[in-house]
């Protein structure tokens, strides 16, 4: 039953992004505003050329609870470090989900694949220490405590919990990496013995990833290290559908962060920005998953709905899906299709 208050609207954090950013973004707003959502966005303008993200937009997200943002671009090498991942540590959003699934309509190689990977965000080898011992050595160092290992596996099978899933999968190398993955998997198999209703399995990365192009529908929830997590998410994506469908978001316990779910860092090709082609259904689902994290389901149902007809009737699709539609398009026909 609502509380008094619950229908107040929420401020959210907006960051726009690099390159297919602005477009995608600019697509949420639209459709936020058609449904007559009850959120209202703080936009602020971050480039992942940037030294740093700035302050002010850390406070603000801090502040707000809730963030959702376009892509941020990585430079490659070079001194700059990526400002995904400063946000992550900052915020210490520990837990990225990205769920890979088929959508009515949309062709896939493979059917019935409902994936939700579930990846450590804060460490491995993402931890970013990395020094050249003398010219020409460099050493990178991979960081795993069993402090992040038990949360993210506690987050992977309490999601599994409550979402009514049936199997966690953990994924590892802990037969070279035996120290390191040997923590991981050590982690997760105390936290499973808590969950008796929950199948619990565990499988290499390099036999996961043949699995995946195989025979993906074996999989349920997979909670991974933070690298395999990326290779993992990424290549289910590409299974069910692409990347410009799937959902994604990085919470902790006490911020959350919604972007697009695969290739998070990827800010697309020029040409299709500039021939505004971009495709916003990836991000259109992942703010579905803000709404539901804001306590705002009617909203969140209304959007994916609506999405899901789109992309089922299949008049509008951008390129990516098989057709050439604009971005606009493709909004404007979500916006018509909303209930």
């Amino acid at each position: 039953m609502p509380r008094p208050g619950d229908g107040a609207p929420r401020p959210v954090t907006l960051i726009s992004g690099d390159g297919v950013g602005p477009l995608v973004t600019n697509a949420v707003e639209q459709v936020m505003e058609a449904m007559h959502a009850p959120v209202y966005f703080d936009k602020y303008d971050v480039h992942g050329d940037m030294n740093r993200v700035p302050q002010e937009v850390i406070d603000s997200i801090k502040k707000n609870r809730v963030c959702l943002k376009g892509g941020l671009k990585t430079p490659m090498g070079g001194g700059v470090s990526s400002l995904n991942m400063q946000l992550r540590k900052e915020l210490d959003l520990y837990a990225s989900l990205v769920h890979c699934c088929n959508l009515p309509g949309l062709p896939t190689r493979h059917e019935n694949v409902d994936i939700v990977v579930i990846r450590e965000n804060t460490e491995g080898e993402y931890s970013g220490l990395e020094h050249e011992v003398v010219p020409g050595v460099v050493e990178s160092l991979k960081v795993i405590t069993k402090f992040c290992s038990e949360r993210i596996a506690k987050y992977a099978f309490e999601y599994a919990y409550l979402n009514n899933r049936k199997k966690v999968t953990a994924v590892h190398k802990a037969n070279i990496m035996k120290l390191a993955d040997g923590l991981f998997l050590e982690s997760c198999r105390e936290v499973a013995t808590k969950y008796p209703s929950i199948k619990y399995n565990e499988i290499i990365v390099d036999n996961c990833c043949m699995q995946l192009v195989s025979k993906p529908e074996q999989f349920d929830v997979m909670v991974t290290p933070n690298l395999y997590g990326n290779l993992v998410a990424n290549t289910a994506a590409g299974i069910a559908g692409g990347t410009g469908v799937m959902p994604g978001g990085n919470v902790g316990a006490e911020h959350a962060v919604f972007e697009q779910g695969a290739s998070a860092g990827n800010v697309g090709k020029e040409k299709i920005v500039e021939q505004k082609k971009v495709n916003p259904v990836a991000l259109l689902l992942s703010s579905a998953m803000m709404l539901r994290h804001l306590q705002f389901p009617s909203f969140a149902d209304r959007l994916e709905n609506a999405v899901k007809r789109v992309i089922s009737e299949g008049k509008y699709r951008t390129k990516d899906l098989g057709g050439d539609s604009a971005t606009q398009e493709v909004v404007d026909a979500v916006i018509a299709k909303l209930d």
